[in-house]
């Protein structure tokens, strides 16, 4: 699974043009990163402070409740919907209009179920009086996602950073903060977060107005929009075990837990899973790029392209494992004292990360290649996560709980990193495994950082520690692990291969 072969100066130019493109896709996504981490913050600071453990627990199952049907409404086109405008080059409004009122429709129908049963949103306190209508923001999301996929085929994920990036969280936080201090309190986070989803909406569905226009001709086809959902329906089958697999640790802590100790474990869920939003970043210009080398029949440059996304991936992600991980304590206790005992949990979510970024980059690919396959991963993958789950759970002691939830992801999460990218090697018949020697040696140097900065009072930890294990790792994997292409993803050269990669953005699916 280890390799240490960057890219190599053997590449064609129209190679190295896509990997430019993809890292200048990922810059910008990279930036939006930053971006919703620094909103994402507050946010955490004021539920944990304001709102306590148990009212951030309550919200948290109820989150997670209304963005898993609005997942499912998307009926797997925030992957699937490139696809589909690459086959309809003439008439991608219509194309986009069929992808918008198949999620309008699925949305609407789940948004019925919860407010008929908020039970299910809610099921471990009292019911307040607006918390039925919670569902109501299930098409505000389902239908931003979809049109912030529309708009990531023709590269803009400017679109997405400002949606979801900006936005979304900024309104997050600036609304709990001001509900926090009224009668509202009790539902404060609940509104808050459908006006933020309410925002992003507007955010995306503009643009995506501007881009696509009104479709001259359209009307609604029944048998079209069928067609679609069928053709869709393995992905929307594997987005939902990569959900559930996100989720489903909350979920049955959710049943066998306090709200209390489901808030504490949200919280380093969140911390833990930025660092995954890296890879999603670069889900817009992947998706084309490989489609376009798919139809080529050019499978090595796709393995290339695969190996070359998980490396830079890796290389973020082990850098937050050491620099969050080893302050975590730290960091967890930013919320307040009850949230401080969740440090084990953190460093087990963020070592999850770090194992899941070679399956959630292999699936990127594997969702053109081997379809069924690849949910039969997922399935497969989320049947071991649930099972050690209800297991570990129960458990009494150091293992049980909240820590057992976090270590049954981190095992399928591992089943998972090493299934997929086996079946993408076999597939595509070169290897796709992104991991290389220089990752483990760069890692030596930060983790001697670390140890000494944990003999430092914690606000010393929160500031200069947590930059000198950041600054250390980076400037080690910089020197001895970037090499060509790498550092096209902090680059802000090779203006012409960029403008080359555009040039040749796909205009055909497979």
């Amino acid at each position: 699974m280890l390799a240490d072969t960057p890219a190599s100066s053997r590449d064609t130019p129209e190679t190295a043009a896509e990997t430019a493109a993809l890292a200048k896709g990922g810059r910008t996504s990279f930036f939006g990163y930053v971006l919703r981490l620094a909103a994402r913050f507050p946010f955490l600071f004021i539920a944990g402070r304001l709102y306590g453990a148990e009212a951030l627990g309550r919200f948290a199952y109820a989150t997670m409740a209304v963005e898993l049907v609005a997942m499912l409404a998307t009926l797997g086109l925030k992957r699937g919907l490139a696809e589909d405008l690459a086959r309809r080059p003439d008439d991608q409004a219509g194309a986009m209009a069929d992808a918008l009122l198949a999620a309008l429709l699925a949305s609407l129908l789940g948004a019925a179920v919860l407010v008929a049963l908020p039970q299910l949103m809610f099921p471990a306190t009292s019911l307040h009086p607006l918390d039925r209508w919670f569902a109501a923001v299930i098409p505000f999301i389902a239908l931003a996602d979809v049109a912030l996929a529309g708009l990531a085929f023709h590269h803009d994920v400017g679109a997405t950073v400002r949606a979801r990036s900006i936005i979304e969280p900024w309104i997050l936080s600036i609304a709990a903060l001001a509900l926090a201090f009224t009668a509202w309190k009790g539902d404060g986070m609940l509104i808050a977060y459908l006006l933020s989803m309410l925002a992003a909406f507007l955010a995306a569905l503009a643009p995506a107005v501007r881009r696509f226009g009104w479709p001259t001709g359209w009307r609604i086809d029944p048998p079209r929009l069928w067609r679609l959902v069928r053709s869709n329906g393995p992905l929307a089958g594997a987005d939902l075990a990569e959900w559930g697999a996100r989720r489903l640790d909350i979920f049955i802590l959710g049943r066998f837990a306090s709200a209390e100790l489901v808030g504490i474990y949200y919280v380093a869920q969140q911390i833990a899973s930025l660092p995954q939003r890296l890879k999603s970043s670069f889900d817009p210009i992947l998706g084309p790029v490989l489609t376009r080398n798919l139809a080529a029949g050019n499978l090595a440059k796709v393995a290339a392209h695969v190996r070359q996304i998980s490396f830079w991936v890796a290389s973020v992600q082990l850098a937050a494992v050491l620099s969050l991980g080893m302050i975590g304590q730290a960091a967890m206790g930013l919320f307040g004292p009850a949230f401080a005992s969740g440090f084990v949990v953190l460093s087990v979510l963020l070592a999850v990360e770090l194992f899941a970024a070679q399956a959630a980059v292999a699936e990127g690919a594997l969702i053109y290649v081997a379809r069924g396959r690849n949910l039969m991963w997922s399935a497969v993958g989320l049947v071991v996560q649930a099972a050690l789950t209800l297991w570990l759970v129960q458990m009494a002691g150091p293992f049980g709980g909240a820590v057992g939830a976090a270590l049954a992801l981190a095992i399928a999460a591992l089943l998972q990193s090493v299934g997929k990218s086996r079946l993408l090697a076999a597939t595509l018949g070169h290897p796709v495994a992104g991991w290389r020697w220089s990752l483990l040696a760069a890692a030596l140097p930060a983790l001697g950082v670390g140890l000494l900065v944990l003999r430092t009072p914690e606000p010393i930890q929160l500031t200069i520690g947590f930059f000198a294990i950041l600054g250390s790792f980076g400037l080690t994997i910089w020197r001895i692990g970037f090499r060509g292409a790498d550092r096209l993803l902090f680059a802000r050269g090779l203006k012409q291969l960029e403008a080359d990669a555009v040039k040749t953005a796909p205009v055909t699916g497979p």
